[in-house]
């Protein structure tokens, strides 16, 4: 259950399922795993998740050796190629238990290449009033950087987020149009907001229709950040052709299979001088954690929208992160730093 319900593009949320899985080694160390798949983006349920791992060829994993972590995890994605939330579910839970094992946080596993990063933070689709209040309430907490759900009425859009910098002029904005657009909306917003110096814009276009972003200028595309439309290693290569559709790619672990993929990804986008953008459904502070451990191991990583924990009614652990002033920390305990409550 979310503490309070919003609204995107193509729904409104009000409740959320997560499915948890612990891993526990003969030492008695316990990873854990957490997924949130999006079923309207990659056809996935949690309740698919759940199945997927009380199957017999998940119960088969009992007694593999952890040191092998990243062998298992490749063997689960073959397994499962089209459940990337029951193969994100195991990346995570091995890659906790094995920082647990060795004493070290996964960042450290791999190499923190990032200082720090500020997350922002998301105002669903409301109405003009509804949106300023949302905003100065989320800035009076500290955060500066507001991602702002649009796709309904680019006339009311572009009136909401001229309003929000009017208010908020020190803050960054970044819009999110989770596929609501058709390219002629699309050029509406653009002209009619180039005076308000936008940080980045997210799917602006329906999956399958990623092609008409040619028509838009290569400058403007470079804020331009594939969401719905990347969902592996695969789409990363198709997007990053010589003239690339997007200069940003969102990486959900949800959507591609956890850190091992996004890594594959990640590596991608940087051959190409691709800036990476890390984002999460509504997600316990399991895979929020994860997402921002993997974050801070790829020096391409400019941007995190990893807020996804913050509105839960209840979670199932605690720790994984501190939050000061917007900035998002990892916490140094061993694996993701997340306990069972």
């Amino acid at each position: 259950m979310l503490t309070k319900p919003y609204t995107i593009a193509y729904k409104t949320i009000s409740t959320v399922e997560n499915v948890f899985l612990l891993v526990t080694l003969e030492n008695g160390m316990v990873g854990i795993g957490a997924a949130n798949p999006d079923a309207k983006v990659v056809g996935e349920t949690p309740k698919d998740v759940l199945n997927n791992c009380l199957s017999e060829t998940c119960q088969l994993l009992i007694g593999r050796d952890i040191h092998q972590f990243k062998t298992i995890i490749s063997e689960i994605a073959g397994l499962f190629p089209r459940h990337p939330g029951t193969v994100a579910i195991w990346d995570i839970a091995l890659h906790d238990a094995y920082g647990k094992l060795m004493n070290k946080p996964v960042l450290d596993l791999y190499g923190r290449k990032v200082a720090s990063l500020p997350t922002s933070v998301t105002i669903g689709i409301m109405d003009v009033d509804d949106t300023l209040r949302e905003a100065k309430e989320l800035s009076s907490l500290g955060f500066r950087i507001l991602k702002i759900k649009t796709g309904h009425s680019v006339k009311m859009d572009v009136e909401r987020i001229i309003r929000v910098r009017e208010q908020h002029p020190d803050c960054l904005i970044r819009v999110d149009f989770n596929q609501g657009y058709t390219l002629e909306d699309l050029k509406k917003f653009l002209e009619s907001t180039r005076s308000v110096d936008l940080e980045l814009i997210e799917q602006p276009v329906k999956v399958g229709e990623e092609s008409s972003l040619s028509h838009i200028a290569p400058e403007e595309r470079k804020i331009f950040a594939a969401d719905e439309s990347l969902k592996n290693s695969q789409s990363a290569r198709q997007f990053a052709a010589a003239q690339p559709l997007f200069g940003i790619y969102n990486i959900k672990l949800m959507k591609c299979g956890g850190l091992l993929s996004a890594f594959e990804i990640g590596a991608i986008a940087k051959s190409v001088g691709i800036k990476l953008f890390w984002g999460c459904n509504d997600e316990s502070a399991v895979s929020i954690t994860a997402a921002l451990h993997a974050a801070y191991c790829c020096e391409n990583t400019r941007y995190i929208d990893l807020d996804g924990s913050f509105d839960l009614a209840e979670d199932l652990v605690t720790g994984g992160f501190e939050l000061k002033n917007g900035l998002m920390y990892p916490s140094s305990n061993p694996g993701f730093g997340v306990d069972l409550i």
